[in-house]
């Protein structure tokens, strides 16, 4: 498999998965809102948990927390340890409905498989949620590698997950090409001196992927293969 931008041939493909391949806003806006009501806190929208993703659970919960209450004052460690043990169990138990695939990512994947590239999910999800996840959008045995955020100290978008992904498949940064669709896949591509595709369509905090200069800007997910594939007349 040969790309057709500037650099060495692509032999590793490092997806981020919330955003990327998977529509998961209802499902986790589910669980962040379940977990809130069990803590007797007022409910979020739907559009505010769409904004907030992306950098972790940990994170998605002191959002919704803080635009309920002080913004200058932090949960409780008890009342965080109550809401992350709540939001846990709420979305444990919805890992296997209230997502979608994004158009095409099932094909498109398929068909990248069959190159023989390697491809590898690094995504900040906790990673006891992340294989079930993928399993329910049948989508797990397609990678040769799953990384998730709670796995390593260093989390997107600090370059340890993509290079630690490279060192485990003995590729080189140069020949490894990070997809995602926030500015933490972009910077964390950058940092690890990674080429990087940004998609317009997923969570990025309100703000357009272009802002974050990918290498290239995708607004469809099966725009992959005319980018990265090569054709016999070619």
């Amino acid at each position: 498999m040969l790309e057709r931008f500037s650099g060495e041939p692509i032999t590793l493909l490092q997806f981020d998965l919330d955003g990327t391949l998977i529509d998961s806003v209802p499902q986790l806006a589910k669980a962040v809102n379940g977990a809130l009501v069990d803590c007797e806190l007022p409910v979020v929208a739907l559009s505010q948990v769409a904004e907030w993703i992306g950098n972790g659970a940990d994170m998605l919960l002191r959002r919704a927390w803080a635009r309920n209450s002080d913004p200058g004052m932090g949960p409780s460690s008890a009342l965080f340890n109550q809401l992350r043990q709540a939001f846990d169990r709420h979305y444990h138990a919805g890992l296997d409905r209230d997502f979608s695939l994004y158009p095409d990512v099932m094909t498109t994947l398929m068909c990248l498989r069959q190159t023989g590239v390697k491809m590898a999910i690094v995504t900040n999800k906790p990673h006891p949620f992340v294989m079930p996840l993928l399993q329910a959008s049948g989508l797990a045995g397609l990678f040769d590698y799953v990384l998730g955020g709670d796995l390593l100290p260093q989390r997107k978008p600090d370059p340890a997950p993509l290079l630690h992904i490279c060192e485990q498949l003995r590729v080189s940064p140069a020949n490894s090409l990070m997809i995602g669709d926030s500015r933490s896949d972009i910077l964390a591509a950058r940092a690890a001196s990674m080429r990087c595709v940004g998609l317009t369509y997923g969570y990025n905090h309100g703000e357009p992927i272009a802002n974050s200069a990918p290498d290239r800007i995708l607004d469809h997910f099966s725009q992959l293969t005319d980018l990265l594939l090569v054709s016999d007349k070619d």
